[in-house]
This record gives C-alpha cells, sequence and structure tokens, in this order.
C-alpha cells in the first residue's frame, strides 16, 4: 500500500488514542455502576473491553500509522530508527491530545463533569515497578510481532493479563496516563501520582528494548507501517 503522510498518520495515532481512552475510562464507568461495589466483577469488564478494543484499533489503524497509540511505543521506534525524531514527536503529541480527549468524551457519553482530577491513589515502589514490567513486556511483544496482524493479537494478550499480575492494573502507556489523571473515575490516577509512573513506563520501555536486541532483533524484524497482514 501507499505509504500514508505524516497528516494522516498523526490523525490515525490521535484517532486510535482517543478511542483507546474513551474505551478504558468509559468501561471503567459502566463497568463500576453495574458491579454493585464488586471491585473484581468492574475489573474484569474493564479487562475486557480494554483489550477488544486495541484488537479491534491495531488492526484497523496499525497499517496507517504502526498502531502505536503509545508516546513509549513511539520513542522506542525512534531510538531504533524506525521512525524520525519530528515524526515521533508529532505522534506522541496526538497520542497525548487523543487521550485526553478520549477521556472528555467517556465523560460527555456517562453525562459526568467534562473537567475532572483523580483522586485515585497509584503510588510507591510496586505500583512503579509493575509499570516498568508491564511496559517492558509491551514492548517485547511488539518487537518480537514481525507485522501488525500478528501485534493485533499479542499486545492485547499482554495487556489483558498485566491488567491482573501487575499492581498497577497496566497503564504500559504515558499517553493514557496523563488521561486518566483527568478522570475521577474507576480508571483514574491522582495527577500528582502520574509523572511516576511515566517515568517507570519509559525506563520499562528502554528495558524492554535492550531485552529484545539480546533476543530477536535483526533488520526487517518489527512491526511498520508498511507490513502487509500476512495472516488474513
Amino acid at each position: 500500500m501507499t505509504h500514508p503522510g505524516l497528516a494522516q498518520r498523526t490523525f490515525a495515532e490521535s484517532l486510535g488514542s482517543l478511542l483507546l481512552a474513551a474505551t478504558v475510562i468509559g468501561s471503567g464507568i459502566m463497568a463500576e455502576r453495574l458491579a454493585a461495589g464488586n471491585a473484581s466483577v468492574a475489573l474484569i469488564a474493564n479487562t475486557a473491553a480494554t483489550v477488544a478494543v486495541l484488537a479491534v484499533l491495531i488492526a484497523t489503524l496499525g497499517p496507517l500509522s504502526g498502531g502505536h497509540f503509545n508516546p513509549a511505543v513511539s520513542m522506542v521506534q525512534m531510538v531504533r530508527g524506525e521512525l524520525r525524531a519530528a515524526d515521533a514527536l508529532a505522534y506522541i503529541a496526538a497520542q497525548i491530545i487523543g487521550c485526553v480527549l478520549g477521556a472528555l468524551l467517556a465523560h460527555a457519553m456517562f453525562e459526568l463533569p467534562l473537567i475532572q482530577s483523580s483522586t485515585h491513589v497509584r503510588a510507591g515502589g510496586a505500583q512503579w515497578l509493575s509499570e516498568s514490567v508491564a511496559t517492558a513486556g509491551l514492548i517485547l511483544v511488539i518487537l518480537g510481532s514481525a507485522t501488525v496482524a500478528v501485534a493485533s493479537w499479542r499486545v492485547p494478550a499482554w495487556i489483558g493479563a498485566a491488567y491482573w499480575f501487575t499492581a498497577s492494573t497496566s497503564f504500559a502507556n504515558p499517553a493514557i496516563t496523563f488521561g486518566r489523571a483527568l478522570s475521577d473515575t474507576f480508571s483514574g490516577i491522582r495527577p500528582v501520582d502520574a509523572p511516576m509512573f511515566v517515568v517507570a513506563q519509559l525506563l520499562g520501555a528502554l528495558t524492554g528494548l535492550g531485552i529484545a536486541k539480546l533476543l530477536f532483533i535483526r533488520p526487517g524484524h518489527a512491526m511498520d507501517p508498511d507490513a502487509e497482514d500476512r495472516i488474513s
């Protein structure tokens, strides 16, 4: 397929990030309302919605932009030389804007105040370690996926599992961390806790890149916008 221009790719990243954040936050709101105080049931519903939307968004928009929806992923692709620095900065801005707008959209759909500040405490060494592990694993899964088609099921599977085996419920994404800081709902995080989550995520991303280099990185072996969907 013809390589999309930067405007089209950044729009795809912004739209994907918006829909991802709206799903994570919106499903958390719905789950909390329906679970009658049962946090386990709410987390199951939140996980299922996140897994489903990730699979759809990566499969649909991945052939256009790579389906990052995550500054940590774009940063790694820039470090690897797969994405120019200027393009990476455009991706990251689009992802953050998209996640912020996604939070506002979720609030609007549930008739909540659009502008909020989360009071959900997420702090401490266990939380930060969890975010590093979740993000390192995410990068490893992505760089070990030869095509967008493969990543479209591996990435959701990893995130779904990490929702449950990490203490932080696996944000693994600086942009969605910012979006969730603006939502005082089930999926939220206090703004004061967000910076350390982002630091942990970026360190985890670099760790994942280092592990991937030891295991299987070689020229042409990575998910990229031009990869053909060979699984269809």
